[in-house]
């Protein structure tokens, strides 16, 4: 049987028949789909955020100017070859965000600098529109840009494929789950940029295929994340390495006490620029869903699937054992639906984020690998069907809404006894 989705998408239904007066198919999994019982979620991985109810709801005020008292300004005003000004102008950029009018021209000038800004801010293209520039004008220069995602080193080669079109540049991506005696291959090509994730990167440090003297560039970006997943002891073994004489670009959200260790090492007499203004973004409207218990959750989220309004919904989940549930209920159910988490291969990561980008499937099902840096445009709805460990992490995954100026909507799921 069939049903029709509020957006117009059939999907079939095996087990039984919905619509959208909300008829559900009998669910195939009894309880929650954490990965867990209850019991064991209030034990020591349980989030810290329970009982702060109030953090979750908020509505959105709109978008508000993070810098009144900068100038309004076009790319075309950057000191950047005119191959350069073609290709941002074919990706439909004209005007730069308030962290680019801030980053750019010192990073033009050879500056160290400290990007502090939030998710969505626009500082891929910050820091990799003077990389090109400075490579453009002597290929001899090559940059090395490290991230904690492979998901984000991912989205920041393509992003330099596009910005560096028919400028002969040319990158070499280094990440886990990808082969890797094609990566020490396209390593041996001498490639302008380098782009990885630093398990990978070590390993391939430790076998003697990348030399960080090499290059004459450096990118840590997302340096708070790196921390939080345990990759400081990564990031001081590249440091060990780096040449003295370099320019440093360091991005992060926040500077803890273990960032201010790395970043005093890795830069030398820095400009600093901000554009944090909030914690969470002003053009996301934030609200709850209450539940007695885990096992009502599927169904409660099965009608919020079926609403109108529910066109692009990214739902992030604790484990990837939960998720592996969740997706197989939610399939059954007739949903479009797909998932990424660590256990997954890097091509099927791609295959279904690709998916989703595309609109091929309504429902991307994630761990918090797909919190940060991912730019999926117009994702109407983040579900937080599992509390996040912190409100740092609660403040990236809903960054995947609400985004390029359009007002998202996050729901965060609750149980009675929060």
């Amino acid at each position: 049987m069939y049903y029709q989705k509020p957006n117009g998408f059939r999907s079939s239904v095996r087990g039984g028949a919905f619509n959208r007066n909300r008829t559900r198919p009998h669910s195939r999994f009894q309880g929650g789909f954490g990965g867990a019982s209850r019991g064991s979620q209030r034990g020591a991985h349980e989030s810290k955020l329970k009982g702060q109810i109030d953090i979750f709801i908020k509505k959105a005020s709109g978008v508000v100017a993070i810098e009144e008292n900068i100038p309004q300004q076009t790319f075309s005003d950057f000191n950047i070859a005119d191959y350069l000004r073609v290709n941002i102008l074919n990706k439909g950029y004209i005007n730069p965000t308030p962290i680019q009018i801030q980053a750019i021209p010192p990073i033009l000038e050879g500056r160290d600098l400290i990007g502090l800004a939030n998710t969505g801010t626009g500082k891929t293209a910050a820091f990799l529109i003077p990389i090109i520039n400075k490579i453009f004008k002597d290929h001899t220069q090559k940059a090395f840009i490290i991230t904690p995602t492979r998901e984000l080193a991912v989205q920041i080669n393509d992003e330099l494929k596009s910005f560096s079109a028919n400028m002969n540049i040319y990158s070499a991506l280094l990440i886990g789950g990808s082969n890797m005696h094609r990566q020490i291959s396209d390593l041996r090509r001498n490639p302008n940029v380098v782009i990885g994730t630093p398990g990978r990167l070590k390993d391939l440090i430790e076998r003697h295929q990348l030399k960080l003297g090499d290059f004459q560039t450096f990118v840590l970006d997302e340096v708070d994340l790196m921390v939080d997943i345990g990759f400081i002891n990564e990031v001081k073994f590249f440091l060990s390495f780096l040449p003295h004489e370099r320019q440093s670009l360091f991005f992060s959200a926040t500077i803890s006490p273990k960032i201010r260790e790395i970043l005093t090492n890795f830069v030398k007499n820095p400009i600093t620029v901000s554009v944090k203004t909030a914690d969470t973004a002003e053009n996301v409207d934030q609200d709850v869903v209450r539940v007695a218990n885990s096992a009502q959750k599927i169904d409660k989220l099965h009608d919020l699937l079926i609403s109108d309004g529910f066109d692009k919904v990214l739902i992030f989940g604790k484990t990837k054992h939960g998720i592996e549930k969740l997706q197989k209920e939610l399939d059954f159910r007739g949903f479009k639906v797909g998932a990424i988490h660590g256990n997954k291969t890097q091509g099927h990561r791609m295959r279904i984020l690709q998916s989703f980008k595309n609109n091929q499937i309504d429902v991307l099902l994630a761990t918090d690998v797909a919190s940060r840096g991912l730019d999926i445009p117009n994702v109407s709805h983040v579900i937080n069907y599992d509390l996040p460990q912190t409100y740092d992490d609660y403040v990236h995954r809903i960054g995947r809404t609400g985004r390029a100026g359009k007002t998202g909507v996050a729901l965060t799921f609750v149980e009675s006894y929060v």
